[in-house]
């Protein structure tokens, strides 16, 4: 008979803001977006997209250029009727500066994405018997090269942007889940899942998945990203906006969520 397998969490990471820094990249492409698409008129700042994505619903980053381009209008006299966007368009254009003109190679913003944890962290969870994957509003193509061209991952539990709707429907959520118990052989508990991510929407996500699987244990993880932690009143801010969306804690690192950490969490 095989042996059978107590895990003590399942933890699941967002990509952007927890494993790379993308303040240079996807926030750089949205605003070169909105820019563009008013007639080099507005270009948002860090704050406006942090206010847009405070709100919940927009972590579609071609959504949220989106909606940035309509209300910039809408501050003009203009309704949405009236302005003629296409979407198709607004999308090809975030592509060409964040992967770049060169279908064949990545050549974008993406290239210069600054890493937020290393594979030995993720190898301490490992040998700590805590099963991880990752769930992200990133396209597949983007995910997959953060995770294994850079961080040298072997075929990691991924469910991207094409693979389940947006972020806060908690079905990606599941799906991941899904995919881990899968790949844990005879295991014999129902371990709590913590989510790690780095915005309202991501924390949602959770709270989501409580109401609709409640017999589980669902814990929130807010992760600061980089470009909230150049003062302390944004810092505290983006915080208190976590903590109100039902994050557990919020480190300022993904690493800091430790074996020790996490062991805390769930016994809390």
């Amino acid at each position: 008979m095989n042996q059978q397998t107590s895990i003590p969490a399942i933890v699941v990471f967002d990509i952007d803001g927890v494993v790379r820094d993308v303040s240079g990249s996807y926030r750089r492409a949205l605003a070169d977006t909105v820019e563009h698409f008013t007639a080099q008129t507005y270009r948002p700042t860090a704050d406006d997209i942090d206010r847009l994505k405070s709100e919940g619903v927009w972590n579609n980053d071609w959504e949220g250029s989106q909606e940035l381009i309509y209300r910039y209008f809408e501050t003009q006299g203009q309704s949405r009727e009236q302005v003629n966007l296409d979407y198709e368009s607004i999308v090809a254009f975030f592509q060409s500066r964040y992967r770049g003109n060169d279908s064949n190679n990545l050549t974008g913003y993406i290239r210069d994405e600054p890493l937020l944890l290393q594979p030995s962290y993720l190898n301490q969870l490992t040998e700590a018997g805590i099963c991880w994957g990752f769930f992200s509003g990133a396209t597949r193509a983007s995910a997959t090269y953060v995770l294994q061209q850079r961080l040298g991952l072997q075929s990691p539990v991924l469910i991207a942007m094409e693979d389940a709707p947006g972020k806060p429907d908690p079905t990606g959520l599941f799906s991941t889940l899904e995919l881990l118990q899968y790949s844990i052989n005879n295991i014999n508990n129902s371990p709590p899942i913590i989510y790690v991510g780095d915005t309202v929407a991501d924390m949602y996500t959770v709270e989501k998945a409580q109401n609709i699987q409640p017999n589980r244990t669902w814990i929130a993880v807010g992760v600061l990203p980089p470009h909230v932690q150049q003062t302390t009143q944004k810092r505290d801010d983006y915080t208190e906006s976590l903590k109100k969306a039902g994050a557990k804690i919020v480190l300022s690192n993904v690493q800091e969520l430790t074996p020790e950490k996490i062991q805390k969490l769930v016994d809390s």
